[in-house]
């Protein structure tokens, strides 16, 4: 398996794209936000990150997509905060309230290590936005002590190009959400002005960067591509629209992961539409647009 991120390490890259990243934590413009805080000074932005990276857990973990988690599961670490508000978040105590333990990039490294010692496939870093320096800072200390894994990037997919081509060979698999199709909607129910724009920029870079979803003998993920799509009840994350534009612009080479598992968590509860689960029919419409559209590539629900 070849780790370009072992190439950037040996050149001096990784150390430039480091420094690079944490200069922008002074006005810190990581995500779309563009909160201009100074997070090196303990200021805290939309996503409540400040200068240490924050975790929830770091774990094996066996529930994900089949080439990520494998027979031997993917070294998942929950980051704290997200640059997101979702009234659905299912994982709002992490996302939104702030649990989770403030640590140095030297532990983060540590744990990325111990995760590799326990045989997973690769590390799976959920909700890295808003951590883009301290992860690049990560891997270039644990890279001398032995790191080999691939990294795999599961995003909310509300991604700046500039930030992400920090990442440009160093991510391994792009693993990010497709939300919406509309801004308006997302910017009312997730707080994220411009996400479908935003979101469509931000995938194509991924796609530029890996290319569509490589696999090795044993089925595991080596590079590429997956894009998770939530169906939403009420149709309002117009799926239909999102994969006709998947398919017309980053080809029906792509896997998509379509869930079906949206219920009603934090705010949504009680909430018109957003305050029921899915129906069959909802992800059935949902599975007929996969088809309409030759998207045949990924996983569905049942």
């Amino acid at each position: 398996m070849t780790l370009n991120y072992l190439t950037l390490y040996h050149s001096g890259e990784l150390l430039e794209r480091v420094r690079a990243a944490y200069g922008r934590l002074a006005a810190c413009d990581i995500c779309p936000h563009d909160c201009g805080v100074n997070r090196l000074r303990g200021e805290l932005g939309i996503c409540g990150a400040g200068a240490h990276p924050a975790i929830a857990s770091a774990n094996v973990h066996n529930g994900e997509e089949p080439p990520i988690s494998g027979s031997r599961g993917s070294g998942t670490i929950f980051l704290t905060g997200c640059s997101l508000k979702c009234r659905f978040c299912q994982n709002f105590p992490i996302s939104q309230m702030g649990n989770g333990e403030v640590i140095t990039t030297k532990v983060l490294a540590d744990r990325m290590l111990k995760l590799q010692q326990r045989g997973v496939h690769n590390i799976n870093l959920v909700t890295p936005t808003h951590y883009v320096p301290q992860i690049l800072a990560a891997l270039y200390l644990a890279i001398p002590l032995g790191f080999r894994l691939p990294l795999v990037w599961n995003s909310s997919g509300y991604e700046k190009v500039d930030a992400l081509a920090l990442l440009d060979g160093v991510v391994d698999v792009f693993l990010p959400d497709m939300k919406y199709a509309d801004n308006g909607t997302a910017e009312r129910i997730s707080s994220a002005p411009g996400y479908a724009d935003i979101n469509r920029s931000a995938v194509a870079e991924m796609l530029r960067q890996v290319g569509h979803l490589e696999l090795d003998d044993e089925g595991l993920a080596v590079k590429g591509l997956i894009i998770r799509h939530l169906v939403l009840p009420g149709g309002l994350a117009e799926t239909r629209k999102t994969l006709s534009w998947i398919a017309g612009n980053l080809g029906t080479a792509t896997h998509i992961s379509l869930m079906r598992q949206y219920f009603p968590a934090h705010l949504a509860v009680g909430m018109p539409v957003l305050g029921r689960k899915l129906t069959d029919d909802e992800y059935d419409e949902a599975l007929e647009a996969l088809e309409e559209f030759d998207l045949d590539n990924g996983w569905v629900q049942d």
